[in-house]
């Protein structure tokens, strides 16, 4: 068949032979390759249709648009929509989508008019009932989606989950394994969604005859064995290790500095020259100087002619800003930096005791406002998609349990107006959170029986500052306040099995609080110390998921 032999000419108007002869004596605007059963698809002015390898058309009719034939369906545009039709320009079915792409295995990814994705079957049904955030092309009968949370899996031709692993980024398998990138980055994957090694990369390629093809995460490229074992290196490293290490050990310039600067208005004096600068803020120009360089390295200013001004993620040191980060530098700065200077003896003594920081919190006037004025800049920033994953009928009582200055009770009350939202936290805290119709704040001991019963109570960020112990004995509390089949929701970040991700984290929590990050085994099994059974994990496109207790 001489059109497998065919060719796109340089300037894409037709098509050309082995020899680079052209293949008809027709030219169009645009032509793309031939696929079986031997047609291209073409484009003259507004219309677009398939040619046979004589530069004939295929069929009478025209659409806006045409592309490849995959096992005898080509995806076509017209007014109505996206769709497919046969060999003889006829439509393959009546459905009409906001995008198709090509059928392989008996499936088409589609997107549908409200941006959601699906695979449907030859004739245009859905082939399953689940919708995605999106779904490509199947290869061997598996094919990769993207839930709502941003996170991927691989999926069969029925829908069902192939091996249940979700991903940061992943790829179709090709010779038994896939492409896939986790928190600390790309490695590859069996079929059962496990990684071959542990090394990870910035970017990989897939195996080709055992070997792959790898760049590293300093900048050096090698090809590795299906071990993970460098064979050869490529590229030497583009980043010295040395450096590297040097930069992570002097992180702590880069917190002073920016709490220095916090503490001096520099980012609310913005824009001016230095010494405009110095002499509204009463500093010395010469040292000024070094201080706006260096924050212009952390991408904080930038520097115009003799002006400084403030940058994109500057702003969010504003004292002003809704998720002002001004409070988190002087806190990691101050209290927070003498915390981790215990952590030698955190890690020789059996019983450590991490400081009361709420308490010592509570014990200084200024501290309680600013301390918690930054932990509701982070709610704000991770939580707007808490409270449609909790899934709420919208009429229900909440019990928002260490709710702190009501962010995650507010966005509750945004999403489902009548909810009957009670948020318990310590006397301090209560005392700061602004009124809102719908919201109670009650002061509550969570150490001892709440004072209030709800039909579901949400705990964001609370079990993880605590031990083991410590969150069954809050978590038993919240089970007396809710009936049998009442639900608890635990929002938090979840830590992987076998992974790194969130290490520092859990140092910090030891610290700071005693507590800790956990996976979901281990969550599920202080729920089951409470009597709750965990229902489900919730993830959403944020760094915490959502854990489901359901009350026995």
């Amino acid at each position: 068949m001489r059109w497998q032999r065919f060719g796109v000419s340089p300037d894409g108007t037709h098509h050309v032979d082995e020899r680079g002869a052209p293949a008809y004596s027709e030219r169009f605007d645009e032509v793309l390759k031939f696929h079986a059963p031997g047609l291209a698809p073409v484009r003259r002015g507004d219309l677009a249709w398939h040619i046979t390898a004589h530069g004939d058309p295929a069929y009478a009719r025209r659409f806006a648009r045409t592309f490849g034939y995959y096992e005898g369906l080509a995806s076509v545009v017209d007014a109505d929509g996206w769709h497919h039709v046969r060999v003889d320009g006829q439509d393959a079915y009546a459905q009409r989508y906001a995008w198709t792409g090509n059928v392989q295995g008996g499936r088409c990814p589609v997107r549908e008019e409200d941006g959601s994705y699906l695979h449907i079957d030859e004739q245009g049904g859905a082939a399953y009932a689940a919708r995605w955030r999106y779904a490509g092309d199947f290869r061997e009968g598996v094919a990769v989606v993207q839930a709502s949370d941003g996170r991927s899996t691989h999926i069969g031709p029925d829908g069902a989950l192939i091996h249940g692993r979700w991903f940061v980024d992943l790829d179709v398998f090709h010779k038994g394994f896939a492409r896939a990138r986790d928190h600390g980055g790309w490695t590859h994957v069996d079929v059962h969604g496990r990684p071959l090694y542990g090394r990870r990369f910035s970017a990989v390629e897939p195996f080709y005859n055992g070997h792959a093809r790898v760049e590293r995460l300093d900048g050096g490229v090698e090809v590795i064995d299906e071990t993970g074992k460098r064979l050869i290196e490529l590229r030497s490293a583009r980043r010295s290790e040395f450096a590297a290490l040097s930069s992570d050990m002097v992180g702590f310039w880069r917190t002073e500095a920016i709490a220095a600067a916090v503490g001096a208005g520099v980012f609310e004096m913005l824009p001016g020259s230095t010494e405009d600068l110095a002499s509204r803020l009463g500093l010395r120009v010469d040292r000024l100087g070094a201080l706006l360089r260096g924050l212009t390295e952390l991408s904080l200013l930038r520097r115009t002619g003799g002006t400084w001004s403030i940058t994109e993620r500057g702003k969010l040191l504003l004292a002003g800003d809704a998720r002002s980060l001004a409070d988190a530098a002087r806190e990691y700065a101050g209290p927070m930096r003498r915390l981790w200077a215990r952590l030698p003896e955190a890690l020789r003594e059996d019983a450590w005791h991490a400081p009361d920081v709420f308490g010592d919190v509570a014990a200084d006037p200024d501290r309680v406002v600013a301390h918690h004025r930054m932990v509701r800049s982070y709610a704000r920033h991770d939580y707007p998609l808490v409270p449609p994953a909790l899934g709420l009928r919208g009429d229900e009582r909440v019990l928002d349990v260490g709710g702190g200055l009501g962010v995650l009770a507010g966005l509750l009350l945004d999403h489902s107006p009548d909810l009957d939202v009670v948020l318990l936290d310590r006397v301090e805290v209560v005392v700061q959170v602004p009124p809102r119709p719908g919201l109670r704040a009650v002061a509550a001991d969570f150490f001892e029986p709440l004072p209030l019963d709800a039909d579901v109570a949400v705990l964001a960020r609370v079990v993880h500052d605590w031990g083991d112990d410590d969150a069954v004995r809050i978590l038993r509390n919240v089970r007396r306040a809710l009936p049998k089949g009442g639900r608890v929701f635990l929002v938090e970040m979840l830590v992987d099995e076998d992974g790194t991700f969130g290490g520092l984290c859990d140092l910090h929590l030891l610290l700071a609080t005693g507590g800790r990050e956990r996976t979901a085994r281990e969550y599920a099994a202080l729920l089951d110390g409470a009597g709750f059974e965990l229902g489900e994990v919730r993830a959403i496109n944020a760094l915490p998921s959502v854990l489901v207790g359901v009350a026995r």
